[in-house]
Formats: C-alpha cells, structure tokens, sequence
C-alpha cells in the first residue's frame, strides 16, 4: 500500500497558493486530494513534468474503471487492503442477472426490480446500480433484441455477458451505453479486446481458477491499448474458501503496486444453485475486497442482508453516520406541543424519530450538531455541552414555534440539564435514557406540568 501525505503532494504542486482551485493554500489542495474531493484538473497552473508525477503518484492501488453514461458505476479505485486503513472509496456495486431467453415479462420484472430499487436505512438510500444481461441463447441475435428491450426499460448501467465476442459486437450495435463486457478469456481476448477499443467500453478478463492465467490475459488486453479492465478469477459457490483465496492473493497483489493485477474484482455469486448458498457467497465477497458482484435472487429476503451488509463496510470509519440538525416536526404538532431533543448521530435519530412517530406523538425533535456522535459520547467528549446547546436552540428561533419555554433532554444529557437551564431560561426537563420511554415520559411527565 502507498503511504502518501499531503507533503508528498504538495512538492509537486505550483506553491502559488492561487486559491482558483477553491482551497486557500496549496498544501490544503494536497489535503483535498487524498481525500478525492478535488481532482489533478482543478489546479489551473498543474502541467507537464507536475501533472505527469502527479497522476502516477495519486492513482490509486486499484485502477478505478466506470461503466455506463446514464447511471455511471465506479468500482475499484481504492487505496487500502482494510478499511481501518484509510476509507472505502467506492461501494461494491451489486447488479442482477437478466438472461435472453427469459420471457419478456419475467425480463421486464427483474429489469424494472432493479430500476426502481430504494431502500432507506438510517437515512441513506440503499439502489442496485446495474443490469447483467447473460447470451444463455449463445446467439447474437437473440442477444441483441434482448439487450435492446432491456436498454429501453433502464437507465441503469448495463453489463453484457457472453464468452462469445460475436454476440458482444451484436449488442453493442443495438445499444452502447459504455456497458461492461464480460468477458476476454485466453482464446478470445484480441477479438474482444479490438470490440473493447471500438466501442471505448471496460471489458473483465476471465481465467476459472488459475491467477497466471488471468494475469496473461489481463496484459494482453493491455497490451492492446486498454486500460479499463476488471478481472474474474471465477467463482465456486461449493468451496468458497478456493473463492475466497483467489480474492485475497488478487487484492494482495494490487496492494503491491502489480501493474497488471491492480484491477477491479468481479464475483458472481449467481453461480450458486441455492439462494441461500449464493448469498453466502455475496456476503464473503464483499467482506474480501469484490467491486461487483452479479446476484440472481431477487427476494427481499436474499437482497436485504447483501445490501445491509455492503452500507455497514462502506461507511467512512472517519466520519460517524450523522443527519442534518435542526428542528423537526413530527405529527401535526401545535405552539403547545412537546419539543425533545437529541443528536444528530443517525442510529440515534432514527431510533428516537421511530418510537415518536410509532407513538403517534404530536411533537417537535431539536437535533443537536454533535458531528455525528451519540448522546453519551458527545456530552463526555464535549460536543454537547449547556452552551452548545443553548446556541442551537437559539439557532432553530424556538420562540417564533412554540409558545412554551420546556424542552425534554436525553436521560444520558442529565449532567448539563442544570447549567443549560441557568444560561437559557428554558425549564429544563431530564427524559427517559432510552427512546422508548418517550410516549410514558410524556403522558406522565409533561402533561402534568404543563
């Protein structure tokens, strides 16, 4: 892996602290890069000799590749083997296998499945950001008519999938949205590769279990020019540990600077006869490195822990999952409604939105800017003290809302209920420490000493 610092960056840069990038000082445009929130192009004055250390010295251990225009899905391009490392940087993206000879209104269900995919958990909105469309027919113009009914029902970005470069050429007449074509093996990767380099598309190199194999077809595609390349180094639903050894040595490999191997990695779980079997096989995956999987199952059942699990290691470990503050409403709340308070952690928020809004309350919810921490975390830590407090309250003009001066504090917050109350002259009531205490606070509570 590259350890690489804002020092390492900056000598290349201009020194002229211009500030056109956006960033007052050059050593902060450094900063921004590691971070990938400004690019190479942002910095103006940045040529020659510069750029070209710059670019090398910035890509990333695994060369990141983007297929499709409508819905662009980036995979790889990430830094570290382990998150704990550094960060994430592109979720693995899950796709659906459709097959050309599925009926069209099977075909359509599943395509429309994964164009209309939303799941909301904790505030994020979890999608599927692709389409596999398998030649199972193994003939081009079946293929072609069933990419094209499949173009015409999504934006989604769309991957072709067939061993047959004929059938690859096929569809790409009919519809070229930049898919990823899957896949260039050793006796077909210079007709797919010169079907790649026509169409300006990614293409995955294949070998089934032999990483000698795949590392000569991945080279001899770039060999040709391309640079846009996954791999897949097949996949055994059976024995998942040859599965899993073949992902590990492959990410391994990108992490010492292989120039060859530093790909994204391809899994298909939907090798799997029984959904049970092929979401175990996704959930290994994910936990050991893939960039893309293609799943069959449909079922919430199956889908729901794959893309539980995926938010759960693709969340940046630097930042806690946090919600915007502010004040929120919540029923049809009055002047004389109960106004409560919390952080605005999003396992916190959600947790307390969920047991007012199961209730049936009638309330405002002050969300206190904790920068993303539970109750008890911040008031040890001191993003939640009396006066940080008391500023957002000032700050959410509760006064121009509501017609009392109470406000309910988490039961954890107790210990600045007193000092918040001296500095604000609200009445200051301690709630119950866990959420689900609030509908029996208020009844008891607030409406005795309303």
């Amino acid at each position: 892996m590259k350890k690489l610092g804002p020092l390492d960056i900056y000598k290349q840069l201009p020194k002229t602290n211009c500030g056109e990038c956006g960033e007052k000082t050059c050593m902060a445009f450094a900063s921004q890069l590691i971070e990938r929130a400004l690019t190479l192009k942002d910095c103006p004055y940045l040529k020659g000799k510069n750029m070209e250390a710059l670019v090398k010295l910035t890509a990333p251990a695994v060369r990141q590749v983007i297929f499709g225009k409508k819905s662009p899905v980036k995979i790889g391009g990430e830094d570290v083997m382990y998150r704990h490392e550094l960060t994430y940087f592109n979720e693995t993206a899950i796709s659906i296998e459709v097959t050309d000879q599925m009926s069209e209104e099977d075909l359509l269900e599943r395509v429309h499945y994964v164009t209309n995919f939303d799941h909301e958990r904790i505030g994020q909105h979890l999608t599927l950001q692709s389409v596999a469309i398998k030649n199972t027919s193994q003939h081009p113009d079946i293929f072609a008519e069933c990419v094209k009914k499949v173009a015409e029902n999504t934006d989604k970005a769309l991957i072709y999938c067939s061993f047959i470069p004929e059938s690859l050429q096929a569809a790409l007449e009919v519809c070229n949205d930049q898919p990823l074509l899957y896949a260039a093996t050793k006796e077909t990767w210079e007709k797919v590769g010169n079907i790649a380099k026509e169409y300006s598309c990614p293409v995955v190199a294949f070998s089934d279990n032999n990483l000698s194999e795949l590392k000569s077809v991945a080279a001899a595609l770039q060999s040709m020019g391309l640079t846009d390349i996954a791999v897949d180094p097949g996949t055994y639903p059976e024995n998942l540990s040859v599965t899993l050894n073949s992902l590990v040595q492959l990410r391994r490999t990108s992490m010492n600077e292989d120039e060859i191997l530093n790909c994204p990695i391809i899994g298909i779980p939907a090798a799997a006869s029984d959904p049970m079997d092929e979401v175990m096989a996704a959930s290994m995956m994910i936990n050991r490195f893939i960039d893309l999987i293609i799943f069959h199952t449909i079922d919430m059942y199956a889908v729901l822990p794959i893309i539980t699990l995926r938010q759960n290691i693709y969340t940046d470990p630097r930042r806690p999952v946090s919600v915007e503050a502010g004040l929120r409403p919540f029923g049809e709340p009055k002047p004389d409604s109960p106004l409560l308070a919390t952080t605005n952690f999003a396992l916190t928020y959600y947790t307390v939105a969920s047991d007012i809004e199961s209730a049936g309350l009638d309330a405002y919810l002050l969300v206190f800017d904790t920068e993303g921490l539970g109750v008890e975390a911040a008031v040890a830590g001191g993003q939640l003290d009396a006066y940080k407090a008391k500023e957002a309250m000032e700050e959410a003009k509760l006064t121009e809302t509501l017609s009392h001066k109470k406000i309910v504090i988490p039961g954890m917050a107790a210990r600045i209920s007193g000092e918040l109350e001296q500095i604000s002259g609200w009445e200051v009531m301690v709630g119950p420490k866990d959420s689900s205490g609030i509908p029996e606070f208020i009844e008891k509570r607030w409406k005795e000493s309303a």
